[in-house]
């Protein structure tokens, strides 16, 4: 089924016409979906002929580092003159896996000045107005399974090579928690089921995206199970929290902690799960949940968040120590509503 009406694809066609410097940016602290789907669009732009340029606010996962094009990843943190000068010189620029503008962090101003033509391609609820032309949907389970699409029906068949399958297959598998989460419609599958068929070997993936942790990883993730994980079986709600202290302690890189938010889950009577990792002016929040709890209310709700029904996102400005007190005494709140979903999920 199309996800995307005819008018939108007119549109990006008729901007595409008319340009040859095209940039894409995706959010801050990227994920296996912004940067597989990034590299996805940004390779069949450059078969198309374009000259294109990838942005990200931050540096995201090591393990991310083998998907092809990579080494074309501008990271603004670390080269922000050559960030604004791409950004000044785009004639059209891609927004990927986010909808908000403060998503992209320090860039955030220069985006909302800059007039150059913006297209939104997400698949989060409620996006923010700033995009020219915005491709939304909550019904896939990733940005890169709504750009499948898109890659599709502008270039047809042959515009998906091995090369594009491997960075949406990627996106697709991180993004669905290797199809645990947000991975429950057949269309998902259609749409493995023909990157398959571009000769990806999807067992490689997996291999280097999820078996490629370092030991202090390892020794990180035992610490958080035995010493940092606190459950209340009450109100079917386990949390883990890490302190910047710690983190240090065990070398922490960008995306050491990418899943420690899912072990809680497999507790039995365990419906939501939470990880409070500190950082150096906020604390950064996962959330994933069971059934029929929606994460994302709750997180935009109390913790300036959101995301999916049962993967989200959010952020406290509390310290950690504070932002712990404030989430446990909202459980009584929510006591109900977790109850009745567990006993929901068990008959």
């Amino acid at each position: 089924m199309e996800k995307i009406n005819k008018s939108l694809i007119n549109s990006i066609q008729h901007y595409l016409a008319n340009v040859q410097d095209i940039l894409i940016i995706t959010h801050f602290n990227p994920d296996g979906d912004a940067i597989g789907s990034s590299l996805a669009l940004y390779h069949y732009l450059n078969n198309s002929g374009y000259q294109v340029n990838i942005l990200v606010p931050n540096d995201y996962p090591e393990f991310l580092y083998w998907l092809p094009g990579n080494e074309a990843i501008i990271v603004d943190e670390k080269n922000h003159e050559t960030a604004l000068k791409h950004i000044s010189q785009a004639e059209l620029i891609f927004f990927l896996d986010f909808n908000v503008l403060d998503r992209t962090q320090q860039l955030e101003k220069v985006f909302k000045k800059t007039e150059t033509p913006k297209i939104l391609i997400d698949h989060h609820p409620r996006p923010e107005p700033f995009a020219d032309v915005t491709i939304s949907t909550t019904e896939v389970s990733s940005t890169s399974e709504l750009l499948y699409e898109l890659l599709i029906r502008l270039g047809g068949n042959n515009a998906i090579d091995r090369t594009i399958a491997a960075c949406l297959y990627t996106g697709i598998m991180t993004d669905t928690g290797s199809f645990s989460y947000n991975s429950s419609l057949p269309e998902t599958y259609y749409v493995v089921s023909k990157l398959i068929e571009r000769g990806i070997d999807k067992d490689k993936i997996y291999w280097r995206v999820y078996d490629k942790y370092s030991a202090d990883r390892m020794r990180l993730l035992g610490y958080c199970l035995y010493q940092k994980l606190s459950v209340f079986h009450e109100y079917g709600v386990a949390y883990i929290s890490i302190s910047s202290e710690e983190l240090n302690r065990f070398n922490y890189q960008p995306g050491d902690s990418e899943g420690f938010v899912n072990y809680p889950l497999s507790i039995k009577g365990i419906m939501f799960s939470v990880i409070f990792i500190e950082r150096e002016d906020h604390v950064k929040i996962s959330f994933r949940s069971k059934g029929d709890f929606h994460a994302n209310a709750f997180a935009a709700e109390h913790f300036n968040g959101g995301g999916h029904k049962n993967a989200a996102g959010g952020y406290s400005e509390l310290s950690l120590e504070k932002t712990l007190e404030k989430f446990e005494k909202l459980l009584p709140d929510y006591k109900k509503q977790l109850l009745e979903n567990h006993i929901h999920n068990v008959e």
